[in-house]
């Protein structure tokens, strides 16, 4: 009862990162909140799951384990994680901004009438005063979110309904182990109870899944372009700089939309969110919802003909001047420099 829980993601037995992700951030704010931090699994064979979920500090591990849960389909899930919430009463709860977590968090918010914040870039909490109604709440969850277009920073709130529903891109939050030797309740459920038989009525036969030829979000240097490089063959330089630098190619919104760049690539709100220890960024402006998806890099470095641009103002180092010009140079005297 009033806890927080994080409906975590799993993948031939493996926990999805970015469920750890928010188990890691579910561990502060259960602490702030002073409450138990809740982990549910649904799927198939999840023996000694909840030993890579308790060293986030999982305080309870919800295990539902039958074969014609794994994998995900809309009903099954819809049904097993509503009828969970309604037993449990949770005040909080976080998923994945996947395309699980996208299909799934609508569905249940909608079931249980708790509205739900997507694809948020800050998770705290806080208190709320309704001056209309005269009423001050107390630990709220803050849903953070870039809105209008990203020309404003929106934070909501759910005062009254329950649970308070967030869901979080992969990379948006560290992952961090909380104590490797933590311990939780593991609760096994009966699928029975929470799932019906007609619920079952959608059978995966098969599945293709392609895996991505670019690993940006792992990558610790980033060689970004945007819009301001001109051209896809533009980016045949950026790719060189990386490959010199062993690191991965990335791009804003604008440079994927041009056709400069694959969209797996993409960098941002609505693309990966990365923290290299080197970002370099070239031709890009900064928009907010570029920024939200790498402001976290150790080293940023702005290669830009317009001293003005947004994206300078969190760069640690900026170079005015044409892209054509600076990337050569680069390339050219860390090789010489380098041998």
């Amino acid at each position: 009862m009033n806890n927080l829980i994080v409906y975590c993601e799993i993948e031939d037995g493996m926990i999805a990162d970015v469920s750890l992700e928010l188990l890691t951030k579910g561990r502060s704010l259960a602490t702030q909140l002073n409450c138990k931090l809740e982990a549910l699994v649904i799927g198939s064979k999840l023996e000694g799951v909840e030993k890579q979920i308790f060293p986030y500090g999982a305080d309870t591990v919800y295990l539902m384990d039958d074969t014609r849960l794994y994998p995900y389909t809309s009903t099954p899930h819809t049904s097993a994680v509503v009828n969970l919430f309604k037993e449990i009463e949770p005040q909080v709860c976080l998923m994945g901004a996947t395309s699980i977590g996208r299909d799934l968090g609508p569905r249940v918010s909608s079931a249980l009438h708790s509205g739900l914040t997507a694809d948020c870039t800050s998770l705290e909490i806080g208190p709320h005063e309704d001056k209309k109604a005269n009423k001050t709440y107390e630990n709220l969850l803050y849903q953070i979110r870039p809105a209008f277009g990203g020309n404003i920073v929106a934070t909501i709130v759910n005062p009254e309904c329950r649970p308070q529903m967030a869901t979080v891109r992969e990379g948006v939050m560290k992952k961090e182990v909380y104590d490797a030797d933590y311990k939780g309740e593991v609760v096994k459920l009966d699928p029975k109870k929470y799932v019906s038989d007609a619920d079952f009525v959608v059978e995966v036969i098969d599945r293709q899944m392609e895996k991505s030829k670019a690993n940006v979000k792992g990558a610790s240097i980033i060689v970004a372009g945007g819009y301001g490089m001109g051209s896809k063959e533009s980016f045949d330089m950026l790719h060189e700089l990386a490959a010199t630098l062993g690191g991965e190619v990335g791009a804003s919104r604008a440079a994927v939309d041009a056709g400069f760049c694959d969209h797996d690539r993409q960098i941002g709100q609505t693309g990966v969110t990365v923290r290299p220890k080197l970002y370099i960024a070239c031709g890009i402006s900064g928009q907010i919802q570029h920024i939200a998806g790498m402001q976290d890099s150790s080293i940023i470095i702005s290669i830009n003909s317009d001293p003005n641009a947004p994206i300078n103002t969190i760069a640690d180092y900026v170079i005015t001047g044409a892209v054509e010009e600076v990337v050569p140079k680069l390339i050219k005297y860390y090789k010489k420099n380098s041998k």
